[in-house]
């Protein structure tokens, strides 16, 4: 399976709740942490709704 890399672009301040989970489930808690995740449906979802707050991109 290949990977996406994920990089936190915009800050979480001002996020509501679940946003700011999804993005810790993520491995991202600062801007500029970066994180490699499967790419499968599940973290798509997590990408969809935190989708103006990263950068991904594939492989």
């Amino acid at each position: 399976m290949a990977d996406v890399t994920i990089t936190l672009k915009k800050s979480l301040i001002g996020c509501k709740k679940p946003q700011i989970l999804t993005a810790y489930s993520l491995g991202l808690r600062k801007v500029g942490d970066v994180t490699k995740q499967p790419d499968n449906a599940q973290t798509a979802g997590k990408i969809h709704k935190i989708d103006h707050l990263v950068e991904v991109t594939k492989g």
